[in-house]
């Protein structure tokens, strides 16, 4: 009866709704089965997806990656078809981000049945590596996950003055350079010269350009030590904001059903969003 009263409530059927709990919610014991089966089918198909782009294995394994893929692609198209009947507003999942790398993990194999894989259309072919994005299906998997977004979302007005203080850095510094070095050295102009004092700073080192006179290894020098401070700032900031930010994550599950809204208070009875009954 309380079923019953809930899925008019949503204005979903009772087995909608059910669906809709067992396929966006991970409290109940069904929930945890569905997420489970479902991380495990997403981390095997990304696997085959990498091992089929080995030749010796492709040619070896030529039908079982063919079999396989249409295995897990039917698999998919079956959750995503379930996702969007269960859900109050079908086009707000779809256009979702979840919904739209969902499609993308689908398309490529159905795109390879409208398509002739001739030498002229080689290009078809990288179509089907957007499989991978199968990979960030497994980001709804990972509560964790939550933090990280909301510390790199709270910390962007930092972070961005940071990034325009090391482009300030690198432009002066590259400056400096191309009037100290010469072009045989390879600081053969104020871009360039930038360009390897972004590598120098960010510690990557390629090699390519390098100082020759003693005064640029020493502003060199300079610049290899302002990398590891430089490194270490970011890291303070988003490490901060996740500390900040744990103690107040809940712990509930629950996705509204009408807006898709998955981060309410763990003794939320209405979406915080659109006041959707949870």
């Amino acid at each position: 009866m309380n079923g019953g009263k809930d899925s008019e409530k949503v204005g979903l059927k009772s087995w909608q709704l059910k669906l809709h709990t067992i396929i966006f919610e991970a409290d109940t014991k069904s929930g945890k089965l569905f997420d489970v089966v479902l991380l495990w089918a997403i981390l095997i198909s990304v696997i085959l997806v990498m091992a089929e782009s080995v030749k010796e294995l492709r040619i070896g394994y030529e039908d079982l990656f063919h079999y396989s893929e249409w295995f897990f692609t039917v698999l998919f198209t079956i959750e995503y078809i379930l996702r969007i009947v269960s859900t109050k507003r079908p086009l707000k999942y779809v256009f979702s981000f979840y919904g739209i790398i969902d499609l993308l993990s689908l398309l490529p194999t159905y795109l390879a049945l409208f398509f002739i894989d001739t030498r002229s259309l080689r290009v078809i072919r990288s179509l089907r590596l957007l499989r991978v994005f199968r990979v960030l299906k497994l980001a709804r998997f990972v509560k964790e996950s939550d933090l990280i977004v909301d510390a790199l979302k709270n910390s962007r007005y930092r972070i961005t003055v940071f990034l325009f203080g090391v482009l300030a850095v690198t432009s002066i510094m590259g400056t400096v350079m191309y009037l100290v070095e010469t072009p045989e050295a390879g600081f053969t102009s104020i871009p360039r010269s930038i360009y390897w004092a972004i590598v120098t700073l960010t510690t990557v080192g390629f090699g390519d350009i390098a100082p020759q006179s003693e005064l640029g290894q020493f502003i060199a020098s300079i610049v290899m030590v302002l990398g590891y401070a430089i490194i270490a700032i970011p890291t303070g900031i988003i490490t901060g904001e996740v500390i900040k930010n744990a103690d107040k994550s809940p712990t509930n599950t629950q996705v509204c059903i009408n807006c898709h809204l998955d981060k309410h208070d763990d003794d939320a009875k209405y979406c915080k969003n659109c006041g959707e009954k949870l």
